[in-house]
């Protein structure tokens, strides 16, 4: 398994009139939180890019525990429990500013060619970076 940690704060404009941040935003911190996750392994979203990858959305779910608030840090834990192929499933903890546990979620994202379209394996780089990490 490969986990990686990173932290963003809720702004203002993240809330809603109860002062929550809203529910609509928790996707935008699963993106953060992979992102990020891929940046430490050396392969940015670019990397992918540039190299003819596109990685769709294929499912996603949330589950809200307790509210984030305004200004509140929030630790987005994202993990990788297994190995991609054609898809990999990335796994979300969030965390509100005293720790607590306010969130849990995964996302399912496709490898697809770029000019075709097409469901392709993941790319060996990928898989010989973090294999390590599954023995």
């Amino acid at each position: 398994m490969y986990t990686f940690e990173t932290k963003t704060r809720v702004t203002y404009q993240d809330t809603d009139r109860m002062g929550y941040s809203y529910y609509g935003n928790y996707p935008t911190y699963y993106e953060i939180g992979r992102t990020e996750l891929f940046r430490s392994l050396g392969m940015p979203y670019k990397f992918f890019e540039d190299n003819g990858i596109m990685m769709p959305v294929l499912s996603m779910s949330v589950k809200y525990i307790k509210p984030a608030y305004y200004d509140d840090i929030l630790t987005i834990k994202t993990y990788l429990k297994e190995l991609p192929s054609a898809r990999i499933k990335f796994d979300y903890e969030i965390f509100n500013t005293d720790g607590k546990l306010i969130n849990i979620g995964d996302t399912v994202l496709v490898f697809v060619d770029g000019t075709t379209k097409k469901p392709i394996r993941a790319p060996e780089i990928l898989i010989n970076e973090i294999e390590k990490y599954f023995i």
